[in-house]
């Protein structure tokens, strides 16, 4: 399916869930949930956690359906709930841990994910480097192919502030990625 078939596709869903159906709201939840996890992946670095976080958001964004007016904007929106969820989690990850170091009196080890060695790989472990902000704006723009506008309205930060984002993030990139002989 084309990319602007899927737009289209994704607008009719939305409003036909808006407006009560549960079979669109269902196929809605199909197409955007491994979209949404993937990004609350990016955002949080835990496979769990970013499946709690979406879990979560779910309820959000359908109970929200009926006061979107702009079924285009589903995207954005979707993704800015997701955000703001995995945020949330963060939080209570971070009192968990907080509350469990000062019981055991040790630091906690944060977790990594499994080595990749392919250039997908790398390029994810870079990525993985980047603050997450800078992590969330290049997950959005490039991998699921929102506009800077977008972005900005699914982080919930100016459009300036995406671009720049944006341009922090590749120069890190591209730092990590080139070998130090190939740098100029």
């Amino acid at each position: 399916m084309s990319a602007s078939a899927a737009k289209i596709l994704d607008e009719y869903l939305v409003a036909d869930a808006r407006a009560g159906s549960r079979q669109a709201a269902t196929q809605l939840v199909r197409r955007w949930h491994p979209k949404l996890v993937a990004h609350a992946w990016r955002l949080t670095g835990d496979r769990e956690l970013a499946h709690d976080a979406v879990q979560s958001a779910w309820g959000e964004i359908i109970r929200g359906l009926p006061k979107l007016r702009e079924e285009r904007a589903f995207a954005a929106w979707a993704f800015r709930i997701v955000s703001r969820a995995c945020n949330r989690e963060i939080g209570s990850l971070v009192k968990a841990r907080e509350l469990k170091t000062a019981i055991e009196n040790e630091p906690r080890e944060p977790v990594s994910a499994p080595d990749e060695p392919s250039e997908i790989g790398l390029l994810r472990a870079a990525i993985r480097q980047l603050p997450s902000g800078e992590r969330a704006a290049i997950a959005l723009y490039h991998f699921e192919g929102l506009r800077v506008a977008e972005v900005a309205v699914a982080l919930a930060v100016p459009a300036g502030t995406v671009k720049t984002r944006l341009m922090n993030a590749r120069k890190k990139l591209r730092t990590i990625l080139t070998p130090e002989g190939e740098r100029s």
